[in-house]
C-alpha cells in the first residue's frame, strides 16, 4: 500500500490548528501585507506541525503573525487563555480577522498564549483576578525570568492529558541559558500530552528541540529550515568564536 500524501496525513490530523489560511477575497493592502511573511502566508499559507518554530530577526513579521494565529484561535492579544478579556494598550494588527484556521480533530479547543511584550500586565491581572483552578501566585515578588517558569508550569499542569494549543512569543526574554535549556526540555515533552506549540524566537537554543519545525522568516517571507542552516545559530557561532568580528574588542 503506498504511503499517505501530506494531504491525506494533515486531513485527519489531530492538531487543534494544521493550517492557516487567508480568508477569500480579502483586500491585501497596507499593513502588515507589506511584510514578506505576510505577504507570502496569505499566499500560501502555513501548514503547522506538533511543534511549529518561526525564527527571525526583529521586524520581519514573526510576532504579528504569532500574534494573528493566536488571536484566531480565539486567545486574548496580550496574554491569556481563550477566556482572558484582559487589555491594557491595544496594538495588535487586525490581520487575524482575515485568517481562516484549519483545525484537527483534536478533543481540546483550550489554549494559552504567553508573550514577554505584555507579560508584565498579564501577571497583574492574574495576580487581581486569581481563579479557583488556579490559587494567588505573587508572580511579581519573583524576577521576570521564575515568574514566566512558574506561570508556563502552571497552565501546562492545566493543559496536561487534556492537550491544547501554546502559543510563546520570544519566552527566551529573562531566561538564563541555562533556563533556556530547561524550557527546551518542558517543550520537547509536551507531545505525549497532545499539546501542540506555536513558537516565535530569536533563540537558538529553543530552536534546537528535537523533530521542531523550523521555519526561517526574512524581509522576503519564509523558508523551512534545518539547525544549522538558520542565520541566528551561525551569528552565535561568529559571536563566540571572535566577539572582536563585531567590534567588540
Amino acid at each position: 500500500m503506498p504511503a499517505p500524501t501530506l494531504g491525506e496525513v494533515t486531513a485527519f490530523s489531530s492538531l487543534p490548528v494544521r493550517e492557516v489560511r487567508l480568508r477569500p477575497g480579502v483586500e491585501q493592502v497596507g499593513w502588515p501585507f507589506t511584510l514578506g511573511p505576510v505577504a507570502q502566508l496569505a499566499a500560501e499559507g502555513l501548514e503547522l506541525s506538533e511543534l511549529t518554530i518561526l525564527v527571525g530577526e526583529n521586524g520581519v513579521g514573526k510576532s504579528t503573525i504569532v500574534e494573528a494565529i493566536a488571536m484566531a484561535y480565539g486567545l486574548n492579544a496580550e496574554g491569556g487563555s481563550t477566556n482572558f478579556q484582559h487589555s491594557s494598550r491595544p496594538s495588535e494588527s487586525g490581520l487575524h480577522e482575515h485568517l481562516q484556521l484549519t483545525r484537527g480533530l483534536a478533543r481540546s479547543k483550550w489554549g494559552y498564549f504567553l508573550r514577554a511584550e505584555t507579560m508584565h500586565g498579564l501577571l497583574t491581572y492574574l495576580e487581581e483576578h486569581p481563579s479557583p483552578a488556579d490559587p494567588e501566585r505573587p508572580y511579581h515578588e519573583y524576577s521576570h525570568g521564575q515568574a514566566f517558569r512558574e506561570l508556563l508550569t502552571t497552565k501546562l499542569g492545566h493543559m496536561a492529558g487534556r492537550g491544547g494549543f501554546l502559543v510563546l512569543d520570544e519566552p527566551e526574554a529573562g531566561l538564563s541559558l541555562l533556563s533556556q535549556i530547561a524550557l527546551a526540555n518542558q517543550l520537547r515533552e509536551l507531545r505525549s500530552d497532545g499539546i501542540q506549540v506555536l513558537l516565535a524566537t530569536h533563540s537558538p537554543i529553543l530552536a534546537a528541540i528535537p523533530a521542531a519545525q523550523l521555519i526561517e522568516l526574512d524581509e522576503t517571507g519564509f523558508e523551512p529550515r534545518r539547525w544549522d542552516q538558520l542565520l541566528t545559530v551561525a551569528l552565535y557561532r561568529r559571536f563566540l568564536a571572535d566577539p572582536g568580528y563585531f567590534g567588540l574588542d
